[in-house]
């Protein structure tokens, strides 16, 4: 909800006061009386870069810098080396605000989209949510562009120093990777003056063009707040008035993402309607009976027509050859269907087979429905018989190192949690001695800790896994 107040302002939109006391009130409810700041998660550490956008949302809503509990989160933050200490991503924000620097963030060009898929950095050995929030962020990182700000509110208090390192939060990271593509960011900062021109308006069509091609309608870009809102800011700079459809439906999304309740509102990162209600469909089928099974069946035909069959997505980079099959995370996001959702969904039809539809119609579609699933589920294996989330193989462990990516979740490689689901389908589908079974078994053989358990990245880590 922070990062919505901000873009808000950003944008020099009317100030909605109602909706702004709302998430003010959240946002001090979830301040932590711990550590006085606020965390990435519920009961979670301290985290600088969440408390500093919460401060300045909540500075940019009215609150006094020394009523009490911003005189707590102000000391917590300097405690952990200020607003310099922040995340790149943090740091742009700041900087669209004209709050921070530009030169301390890691120069991204906007030619990155132009370069061969063989060349070592490139947006498609990514994973799908880095590449659409980083493509908005190229133009934006070109113009530089700088907050309408009516207010005039910048955070200058919360700096305790002028600068400070990226610190990354990647598992495993490699100094010698980190010194080579530090030293490559400064010699993109020295060149960034003398580009050339052309290329760079070639660099700016084509990220315009990928946006485009992938805005989703009102589920928006990558279906994920982070893409969606840059979007906007993309459309902005680039000049494009608050009615333009590309525009608008851009911003339209991110209204979407709101809930807003009688007390207090908050914005969601995504939703999950797809896997909520086929998560959700299982245990009506478990649990038994005509009530649950009406019910689950009313869940699993809204799921039906959600199946992508005609878009190949950015996995298909990948895996050409593969036909579309899948199902996304949220109610749109055709471009980015996943694997999880996916073999749930098909799981699920599966098992509610004999109930969905008449055998002699060949169960209306849903035989179809769960093959064109599997299909494609399969078809995303990984070389090391593993299954990620939305690609194929993305596993360019190099590419953490780079200054971008000190969040520590560019790729999308293979995980245990994932490859089970998958697992899981296929048995439960009939495919239990097949190479590419072995294949994933022996995959989660290999990934298994040595206290018995296995890490989960997709939920509460070791439990989940």
């Amino acid at each position: 909800p922070a990062e919505y107040v901000l873009l808000r302002h950003y944008l020099g939109e009317p100030v909605d006061a109602v909706l702004e006391a709302k998430i003010a009130r959240y946002l001090r409810r979830i301040q932590s009386a711990e550590h006085d700041g606020w965390s990435l998660f519920h009961g979670g550490a301290f985290d600088i870069s969440a408390s500093v956008k919460a401060y300045f949302a909540l500075k940019m809503i009215g609150d006094d810098i020394d009523a009490p509990h911003m005189a707590r989160a102000r000391a917590a933050i300097h405690a952990h080396g200020g607003a310099a200490a922040v995340n790149v991503f943090t740091r742009i924000q700041l900087a669209l605000f004209g709050a921070g620097p530009w030169r301390v963030i890691p120069t991204m060009p906007a030619e990155l989209i132009l370069l061969p898929r063989w060349f070592p950095v490139h947006l498609s050995k990514m994973s799908y949510w880095a590449r659409t929030v980083i493509v908005p962020l190229l133009v934006l990182g070109v113009y530089k562009p700088v907050a309408k700000n009516p207010l005039g509110i910048l955070v200058d208090e919360l700096y305790t120093v002028k600068a400070a390192p990226l610190k990354s939060n990647v598992a495993g990271a490699k100094r010698h990777w980190q010194l080579f593509f530090g030293a490559i960011d400064r010699v993109l900062k020295l060149a960034e003056p003398i580009w050339p021109g052309g290329s760079r308006n070639r660099a700016i069509r084509a990220c315009v063009d990928f946006v485009v091609e992938r805005l989703n309608g009102e589920d928006g870009l990558g279906a994920i707040y982070p893409a969606m809102a840059n979007s906007v800011m993309m459309f902005d700079c680039l000049g494009y008035p608050e009615d333009h459809p590309h525009r608008a439906i851009a911003r339209a999304s991110v209204e979407k993402l709101l809930v807003v309740k009688d007390e207090e509102a908050y914005c969601q990162p995504c939703v999950s309607p797809v896997w909520d209600t086929a998560l959700a469909a299982h245990a009506m089928l478990e649990a038994g009976g005509e009530e649950n099974e009406a019910r689950a069946i009313a869940g699993l035909e809204w799921l039906k027509p959600l199946q992508v069959l005609d878009v190949k997505g950015d996995w298909a980079d990948v895996k050409p050859d593969v036909r579309p099959g899948g199902w996304a995370f949220q109610y749109n996001n055709a471009h980015y269907p996943d694997l999880d959702d996916t073999a749930v969904v098909v799981m699920a039809f599966d098992r509610a087979r004999d109930k969905l539809a008449p055998a002699t119609a060949s169960a209306g579609g849903y035989d179809q429905a769960i093959a064109r699933g599997n299909e494609w589920t399969v078809g995303l294996q990984s070389k090391n018989g593993g299954f990620g989330a939305f690609d194929a193989d993305n596993s360019y462990d190099y590419l953490n190192n780079i200054p971008f990516a000190d969040h520590g979740a560019l790729l999308d490689p293979p995980t245990a949690d994932v490859t089970a689901r998958c697992v899981s389908m296929m048995a439960q589908l009939g495919e239990t001695d097949s190479a590419r079974m072995k294949a994933a078994l022996a995959y989660l053989a290999d990934e298994q800790m040595p206290d018995g358990s296995w890490f989960g990245r997709w939920g509460v880590n070791y439990i989940y896994g």
